[in-house]
């Protein structure tokens, strides 16, 4: 286990030094997938497993990065000129660092230890945890305030700007403003946001089907084109549009034809998607966790026929899951082609879940999933107390 302590440990082997410790946590997307960069509604929850990243003040100008998971190093002199992406882990704390220094933020030499616990290639932003953890520790140690909502974004510029993935900023909000106990009901064009309590009878349980998925990759950027091209097609008729949160299904339906088919698709999914997004808001305000199940199944087979991001081992995974006693609800949750599903339920039906799913599972895929079980935690902050731990449990590995 990860620990504030043991990382100061390790820093100090490393470099000699003292350090203080900052996490930011990974997040698990309730419904709302797709639609953030489409100026949406969201609604994440930010999860107890997190980056973690031990830092401490250099002399010099020079930015030391350690990765605990790699065993690698990486370097970077600020008077040299900005450094190049090079495609790997690296590319989220620099791509950080680098947007810190354009805007001319404070920012100074520093070394930095990294470790984490949020399965990369999972759909749990993963990057974003570090990012976000990153930023707020280069912040602190230059004595600078952190500002939570420029922190965000700085940590969405770094990935759309530097690692190269035209992501919208809710992995990133969700990292920052977490609350345990409650999702975060986000409105992506003005960033305001509701906090909703999650019931304490329901848990949420993450299914891994260890298929990695890259966010970077084309088909992220390629499905973010095509929602670009259908507000482009449809402000043709309707100038008021400026983005897909825009569009009713009404007049989509009605300019449909002016639309290239899968243009067509990719829009109708998120003009239903957003409005997913307020209905089980309402269902989870009503105590309705049966509707709130409903959009979540509904999402699922969209996000599968529309968008086209699912893959065959997200697709059985909710269906195994909708198959067993007290589930609620089901659906493959981030960027998809691969990645984790979000499962809800109360505590009785977990044991069995997690039994049944990881048997069925391995039977047909020859894999073996992990299965985490989490409750919305904190967001972004400095480790003081070394007693306190975010919760997470893994059922599984």
């Amino acid at each position: 286990m990860i620990t504030p302590l043991n990382l100061r440990e390790k820093f100090r082997a490393k470099f000699g030094a003292e350090a203080r410790v900052y996490r930011a946590p990974g997040r698990v997307n309730l419904i709302g997938e797709y639609t953030d960069f489409n100026d949406g509604f969201v609604m994440p929850a930010a999860i107890g497993r997190s980056c973690w990243v031990a830092a401490g003040p250099r002399a010099d100008r020079k930015l030391v990065i350690y990765s605990e998971e790699y065993s690698e190093t990486f370097e970077w002199d600020f008077v040299a000129g900005e450094p190049v992406p090079a495609g790997k882990w690296s590319d989220y704390p620099v791509g950080v660092a680098v947007l810190l220094a354009r805007s001319g933020g404070a920012v100074g030499g520093a070394n930095l230890l990294i470790e984490g616990d949020v399965p990369i290639g999972a759909g749990l932003s993963s990057s974003a945890a570090i990012e976000v953890a990153t930023g707020y520790a280069l912040l602190a140690t230059a004595g600078a305030n952190v500002d939570r909502l420029e922190l965000a974004r700085l940590s969405q510029r770094a990935e759309n700007d530097f690692v190269g993935a035209r992501c919208g900023i809710m992995d990133q909000f969700a990292s920052v403003f977490g609350r345990a106990g409650h999702a975060i009901v986000l409105d992506c064009r003005s960033l305001d946001y509701d906090l909703a309590p999650i019931p304490s009878s329901v848990h949420l349980v993450i299914c891994n089907t260890m298929v990695k998925h890259e966010n970077s990759s084309g088909e992220y950027n390629l499905r973010r084109a095509q929602c670009e091209e259908a507000v482009v097609l449809l402000s043709a008729f309707y100038p008021e549009i400026t983005a897909l949160r825009d569009v009713t299904m009404t007049q989509l339906e009605r300019r449909r034809d002016a639309l290239p088919e899968v243009v067509y698709r990719r829009a109708a999914h998120v003009v239903a998607e957003n409005a997913r997004v307020l209905a089980a808001v309402a269902a989870l305000g009503a105590g309705d966790l049966a509707a709130f199940g409903e959009r979540m199944a509904e999402s699922h087979e969209s996000l599968r026929t529309l968008f086209e991001v699912s893959s065959p081992e997200l697709d059985l995974m909710v269906k195994l899951a909708n198959a067993q006693p007290g589930v609620l609800g089901a659906r493959m949750t981030g960027g998809g082609f691969g990645g984790c599903t979000v499962n809800l339920m109360p505590a009785a039906a977990v044991a069995h879940f997690e039994r049944e799913i990881a048997r069925l599972y391995h039977q047909r895929f020859g894999i073996h999933p992990r299965i985490y079980l989490c409750q919305p935690s904190w967001g972004a902050e400095e480790e003081k107390n070394l007693e306190r731990i975010p919760a997470a449990a893994q059922l599984q590995s």
